[in-house]
């Protein structure tokens, strides 16, 4: 970053957490428990002796073999809990079978057509065994891959369970990738079986999974056994002695089966990153450490109690899902919901009607999706009863502060508190957090949570405050991945080589003076225009608080003079008139927020942006629009039909 990055937004609303929060929180009874006064004193206490928070926390699980040394770090490589015997699973399900919780709902699942299934932690228990079983004939072992091509139905869930209660490595592949995605992903990870389903309806459509994925299988020799769970009825041609039903599989296998005990540090998953620039990563996550990260950040930034109803409303395909939809909940003996439709379909009230059917008390989702209620405006949400809910939360991007306060005011009634989170694939748990104790600012994603050291770097490796430089996290965590599968160089080089034993993020951020961190965006996705280095997400956040913008992506148009002029992309309210009028208040509105510099040279209004299926605006194909250059690979869009919407735009 040759140039420190501008910090133009600023945003001084501040909100306070209610006395019961200060009080009957899950973090709060913990630090009265430890005699911690207050959050400062909570962070304090915890950046001194992280060893001892992490120790507590790890003994909420259970343990076959307890460990011998909480850390071994050797940046950039850590070893958690070394030495103790466990299994994520265990812990996720025999420890509830025993504890009482046996006939508690795990998971309450609707599907697009309505149809409802529930799971008691007894019933999934069974249903784990019996695919581990299965899994356990078609060879599978200790150390194993398996990859995972399913939607979002039970049997996501089930699937990944089964494969670590004997010790198999899963892959989860995202259901919306296409089977050139599965194939390299699987080809890369050397899978032994696939598991996969005939087909799944999204917005009415039926999309044939199986029929993709036969076009790669021939390619991924690795492959010996395909599982195909019947989901829509269509009709397939299996090929004899390589595919077979699950039902068929699973109907004659015990609902009993031994969990093998793992080492903390055995491998979990492996997790590829979305490849829609270079070549997919794998992040490595292991036994112990991902299940005490994940589980207490659950527990502390979201108050996760015995009577609630979690809704992370992610796709399972992405770490979010990974974390706080399969094995957090799990571990915490949550009652989850899981759902398998967009969140406009068929309406835009869908999820607030979920909300009101079930009771949800905690929903997570993403900014991206609040920013899409926004443009149909607040009487959807209020048409439903909302008013069990308790806390919200973002997660996937940088949140800005007017998507904040409709959150807040038209889905909390302004009176749960949003948990903002900042955290990666790689990381596995919330690093970057508010926790019900702590003052909330619209648009910041808070402190580092307890034991996390973050600093802002300049190039040079000078710390920042209040300028915007790279997110770098000194200290280790729990969660964090161990490497990239099969690529340990490019794992020290993509993340530790430009400040040695310091995690890079690849975000650009800045911290503020009372230890704030607000997230500017990704690294790549920095404006320059005239010498200014600026964060795409404050031109965005800028636009989107005029009341006629529901949604923005900016990117830079090249410039002969400025460098880059910026070109902004523009989705309104339904109730405005896109003209020139409205571009020019725009631009008018932007200059009074962050300033003349970041005031857009082109504003292109459109119906829709490229998103990816978890919901993230891809910049990568707007630039090559903007340029006049390909757009290359669309297959991980949800709606490649926006792209057509930008040559009109521009």
């Amino acid at each position: 970053m040759s140039k420190d990055l501008d910090v133009l937004l600023k945003e001084e609303r501040v909100f306070k957490p209610s006395k019961e929060f200060l009080e009957e929180s899950n973090i709060a009874k913990w630090m009265k428990k430890h005699e911690i006064e207050d959050y400062e004193s909570l962070l304090e206490r915890t950046r001194k002796d992280p060893e001892w928070f992490w120790d507590e926390m790890a003994h909420d699980l259970e343990w076959f073999e307890d460990y011998d040394k909480i850390l071994d770090w050797k940046p950039p490589h850590a070893r958690w809990f070394l030495d103790g015997k466990f299994n994520i699973v265990y812990n996720a399900l025999d420890r509830h079978i025993k504890n009482g919780r046996k006939n508690k709902l795990a998971y309450i699942w609707e599907g697009e057509n309505g149809e409802v299934r529930k799971f008691t932690y007894f019933e999934l228990y069974r249903e784990v065994n019996r695919l581990s079983n299965a899994l356990k004939k078609m060879g599978i072992e200790k150390g194993d891959r398996v990859s995972i091509y399913l939607p979002m139905i039970p049997e996501l869930p089930i699937a990944m369970l089964a494969c670590a209660r004997i010790g198999a490595v899963h892959s989860v592949v995202f259901s919306g990738f296409s089977a050139k995605a599965f194939q390299d992903r699987s080809y890369d990870a050397q899978s032994k079986v696939a598991i996969t389903v005939d087909g799944f309806h999204r917005r009415g459509k039926e999309t044939k999974l199986k029929e993709n994925l036969d076009t790669v299988l021939e390619s991924i020799p690795s492959i010996e056994k395909v599982l195909v769970v019947k989901n829509t009825g269509s009709d397939l041609d299996l090929q004899e002695g390589r595919d077979f039903y699950w039902d068929d599989v699973l109907k004659d296998e015990s609902p009993e089966c031994t969990c093998e005990e793992m080492d903390s540090e055995d491998p979990l998953f492996i997790l590829y990153t979305s490849g829609t620039t270079g070549k997919p990563k794998g992040v490595l996550h292991t036994h112990g450490g991902y299940a005490v990260g994940s589980s207490t950040t659950l527990k502390f930034v979201f108050d996760i109690k015995e009577e609630d109803i979690w809704w992370c409303a992610a796709d399972i395909g992405w770490i979010t899902g990974h974390s706080y939809i399969v094995y957090a909940p799990l571990l915490l003996g949550t009652t989850s919901m899981m759902f398998e439709v967009t969140p406009d379909y068929p309406d835009p009230g869908i999820f607030w009607k979920i909300i009101e059917k079930y009771g949800i008390s905690i929903f997570y989702t993403a900014p991206t999706t609040i920013r899409m209620f926004m443009k149909f405006g607040e009487l959807w949400p209020q048409k439903y009863d909302l008013s069990t809910l308790r806390i919200l939360g973002s997660v996937g991007e940088p949140i800005n502060p007017e998507a904040w306060m409709w959150y807040y005011q038209f889905i909390g009634n302004q009176e749960c508190p949003v948990m903002d989170t900042w955290w990666q694939t790689e990381t596995g748990m919330h690093i970057i957090t508010p926790l019900p104790i702590s003052n909330l600012k619209p648009g910041s994603a808070g402190k580092p949570f307890p034991t996390i050291e973050a600093e802002i770097k300049d190039d040079a490796g000078n710390v920042l405050l209040e300028e915007g430089g790279h997110l770098t996290i000194k200290t280790p965590w729990p969660a964090m991945f161990r490497t990239l599968y099969k690529e340990p160089e490019r794992f020290v080089d993509a993340y530790w080589s430009k400040y040695p034993g310091i995690y890079l993020s690849g975000d650009v951020a800045h911290v503020d003076k009372e230890g704030y961190y607000w997230i500017q965006g990704r690294e790549d996705d920095v404006l320059n225009v005239a010498g200014h280095r600026i964060g795409t997400a404050e031109v965005e956040s800028a636009l989107v608080s005029h009341n006629a913008v529901v949604e923005s992506a900016v990117v830079g148009k090249p410039d002969p003079l400025k460098g880059e002029e910026i070109s902004a992309f523009v989705i309104l309210k339904q109730s405005f008139t896109a003209d020139d009028e409205l571009k020019n208040k725009l631009r008018s509105h932007v200059r009074s927020e962050i300033g003349p510099i970041a005031s857009p040279s082109y504003i292109n209004f459109v119906d829709d942006l490229p998103k990816t299926r978890s919901g993230k605006i891809m910049r990568r194909v707007i630039k090559a629009k903007v340029k006049g250059e390909d757009v290359g690979d669309t297959s991980t869009l949800a709606n490649p039909e926006s792209v057509d919407g930008l040559d009109k735009a521009i």
